[in-house]
């Protein structure tokens, strides 16, 4: 019943609505003059204009700018840090052979001299968390190179963490029963 008395006033409903076609009078133009494309260039202007002011923001390109020029010296500024006549690197030129050294080893993680010159720079600029990591990267890919057990013990036992001293102790206990002669254990 609500069907049937639904469809009887959507019929009476369409029987009221139906318009007559009125002929159009002969002076109405049929089609309007048309906009140039000018008319577009504002909007596309400003839309330009709103992405590039979003990107100079949110972009952080400064940043990137940085990351590259970082990544393009760090060549140089190694060669600097291994030769023993050159003048030694301020900590800002660390910082940035730190950040050009994490870029290269993302490339070439197998490179344990990388990662033990990284460490050493981690400890050199008292950041621990990076020391700690390369040196546990250099230790993984070689646990019998001796300066990467080394380092990273002495980056563990450098720890605040309780189980970083602890890790770190045994691991120099080790190292002294392996050689027991080397002054630096």
């Amino acid at each position: 019943a609500i069907v049937a008395g639904g469809w009887i006033i959507v019929a009476r409903t369409r029987r009221r609505v139906r318009l007559r076609r009125e002929p159009l009078p002969a002076d109405t133009p049929v089609c309007g003059a048309r906009a140039g494309w000018g008319v577009y260039v504002p909007g596309a202007v400003i839309a330009l204009a709103v992405g590039a002011g979003s990107y100079a923001l949110t972009g952080s390109y400064p940043q990137v700018r940085a990351w590259q020029q970082a990544t393009a010296q760090t060549p140089g500024l190694l060669a600097r840090a291994l030769d023993p006549t050159a003048q030694p690197l301020n900590e800002e030129e660390m910082a940035r052979l730190a950040l050009g050294l994490r870029t290269r080893l993302q490339n070439d993680a197998g490179n344990v001299e990388g990662w033990l010159m990284l460490g050493r720079t981690g400890m050199v600029l008292g950041n621990a968390g990076t020391a700690t990591g390369a040196y546990a990267n250099a230790y993984r890919l070689d646990p019998k190179n001796s300066d990467a057990a080394l380092g990273y013990a002495e980056a563990l036992t450098r720890s605040s963490d309780p189980e970083d001293n602890r890790r770190g102790g045994e691991l120099l206990r080790q190292l002294v029963r392996s050689d027991h002669t080397d002054i630096r254990v």
